[in-house]
């Protein structure tokens, strides 16, 4: 459903054993040489592990110092809300020299006969993510396992924030609340202005968002899209974070900004449920699979492990964090509206992607779906 929470393909038949389906990206041969140069090491598999908003490709060679992830962007590099490929690259190398658990960066690839584009190798990390809508892996469904998982991304968001902010200056812009909230509304008209859909709700959201966005804040790296799926989890019923994966929104900002957003994604057992009635009465014959998912989905929550026994309620998670880092979770409020304001102008932005490409778009509803959870936490019925 959502690109930016992977779409993993691959299928076809390729000269490295595996089933590798790299039509409209590039030679395999090509790449497989090039790469064998610049590694120094023969290159004996390729696989297709996702094929999103970033082409992953995995990358195995004939001796011990791989394998590999290789990364090269799709779509939507040119956002305002993304970094450049090399500047994503840049924040890699300097997060080697962290506490942060991240992949290690090994090579930039710039030679535009490859791909068309930039691209760059890291190390292969073990462990898997959780992705949007997903439960979590057989081995961690039981209430202390849940408990451990919310522990550990509240560790590693900490470990984040308490980074020492002064190697990534070259390497990350700096973001202030009030400007998080002009870029994005900049994006939004930017892309509401080809798509044509007007949702009055984000509009309303933005002007309370520009007229409520704090002034005093603290300056840390902040990964900008921080959730469950883009950590890496490893261990037997022992969760562990083996990585943070894709810094391409990475800044020096508000750490509460990530804390937001991480909540986003966080469910209590009776939340509030914003009602469907008039999503289904405007797209429910176009986009019948969408709200399918959009039904389940506000019943179950984004995450829904986060609701089930031993997961801690957002409020804990809140302790937890304020607990690890000193700091204190003032306007609430402003982060998780602009969280779920900042996911409906990405959504917005796949949904112009789409019809830009001549393609057909289930991305309506779930962008006004997001503006209602966005227009409730503005509101107050969306409480903490």
């Amino acid at each position: 459903m959502n690109d930016s929470d992977g779409d993993v393909s691959g299928d076809g038949d390729g000269d490295f054993g595996v089933n590798v389906d790299l039509d409209g990206h590039v030679d395999p041969d090509r790449l497989e040489s090039s790469l064998a140069a610049e590694l120094g090491t023969r290159v004996i598999e390729l696989e297709v592990v996702d094929d999103g908003l970033n082409l992953i490709l995995e990358v195995s060679t004939d001796d011990a110092s791989g394998p590999y992830m290789l990364r090269k962007p799709n779509k939507l590099r040119d956002a305002s809300y993304m970094n450049d490929l090399r500047r994503e690259y840049a924040i890699m190398e300097r997060l080697h020299e962290t506490a942060v658990p991240a992949p290690t960066p090994v090579l930039y690839g710039d030679d535009e006969s490859i791909f068309g584009d930039p691209y760059y190798l890291m190390t292969a990390l073990e462990g898997e993510p959780i992705p949007l809508g997903e439960n979590l892996p057989e081995r961690f469904r039981t209430p202390r396992s849940r408990e451990r998982v919310a522990a550990r991304l509240v560790e590693a968001l900490a470990d984040i924030h308490a980074a020492d902010p002064e190697p990534f200056a070259d390497s990350c812009h700096r973001l202030t609340p009030r400007a998080r909230v002009d870029r994005a509304t900049v994006r939004l008209q930017e892309t509401t202005q080809v798509t044509g859909h007007e949702v009055p709700a984000l509009q309303s959201v933005a002007e309370w968002l520009r007229e409520n966005a704090p002034t005093e804040t603290r300056t840390t790296l902040v990964h900008g899209d921080f959730r469950p799926g883009n950590v890496l989890f490893s261990g037997t019923d022992r969760a562990e974070i083996t990585g943070v994966l894709d810094w391409e929104t990475a800044a020096l900002g508000d750490p509460l900004t990530d804390l937001g957003y991480l909540l986003l994604r966080w469910r209590d057992a009776n939340d509030w449920r914003p009602s469907l009635e008039a999503l289904e009465t405007r797209h429910g014959d176009e986009h019948e699979d969408a709200l399918r998912q959009l039904r389940e989905q506000n019943e179950r929550g984004l995450s829904p492990f986060t609701a089930k026994p031993g997961s801690p309620t957002r409020r804990d998670l809140v302790a937890r964090y304020e607990a690890a880092t000193g700091f204190a979770f003032e306007h609430e409020r402003f982060y998780r509206a602009l969280a779920a304001f900042s996911l409906a102008v990405v959504w917005e932005d796949l949904h112009r992607d789409r019809l830009e490409a001549g393609d057909p778009s289930d991305w309506k509803p779930y962008v006004e779906y997001v503006s209602l959870i966005a227009d409730g936490i503005v509101g107050g019925e969306f409480p903490l």
